[in-house]
C-alpha cells in the first residue's frame, strides 16, 4: 500500500475511534460514565446497574476498539505476526481487564476509586493502540539497525 494511502486510511480509523468517543453516551450502557465525570465518584453513591447489560457493552465497545486498532496496526506494519501478537495481547487484556472490573465494582468500587477507574479506562478507550504502534516501530527499527 502506498504511503499516502496508509496514511489516510489510519487517519480514518483514528477517526473512527474518536466518534466512538465523542458518541459513547448514545452507543453504550454505562453508568459510571457521569459517576467518574468531574470527580463525582468522590461524593457520590454508587450507580445502579444492570452487570449484565454493562457486561455486554463493554464487551461491544472493547470490540469495535480492538478491530479498528487492529486495522491500524495491520496496515501501519503489514506484518501477519504483528498482528497476531496483537490479537492474542487484546484478548489476555480483555479476560484479565474485565473479571478485575467487575470484581472492583461489586466488592471493592467505595474503598478504590481510582484502581477501578483505570482498570474501566483500560477497558472503555483504546489505549493499547497507543502503547502498541510505538513498541512495533521502536521493534522494527531496532531490527533493521542489527542487520
Amino acid at each position: 500500500m502506498k504511503k499516502v494511502w496508509k496514511y489516510i486510511v489510519i487517519g480514518f480509523l483514528f477517526g473512527l475511534l474518536v466518534l466512538i468517543r465523542a458518541f459513547e453516551n448514545e452507543l453504550f450502557y454505562d453508568p459510571f460514565l457521569s459517576f467518574f465525570k468531574h470527580d463525582a465518584y468522590l461524593q457520590a453513591n454508587i450507580p445502579d446497574y444492570n452487570a449484565w447489560l454493562l457486561f455486554l457493552n463493554h464487551i461491544f465497545r472493547y470490540a469495535l476498539n480492538m478491530i479498528i486498532s487492529l486495522g491500524i496496526i495491520y496496515i501501519a506494519f503489514e506484518n501477519m505476526h504483528v498482528l497476531k501478537f496483537s490479537i492474542g495481547l487484546y484478548v489476555a487484556a480483555f479476560a484479565i481487564l474485565v473479571a478485575l472490573y467487575f470484581y472492583f465494582i461489586q466488592h471493592n468500587l467505595s474503598e478504590d476509586y481510582l484502581l477501578t477507574f483505570y482498570v474501566r479506562r483500560f477497558l472503555i478507550q483504546p489505549l493499547f493502540v497507543l502503547i502498541l504502534l510505538p513498541a512495533f516501530y521502536y521493534q522494527r527499527k531496532i531490527k533493521n539497525e542489527e542487520v
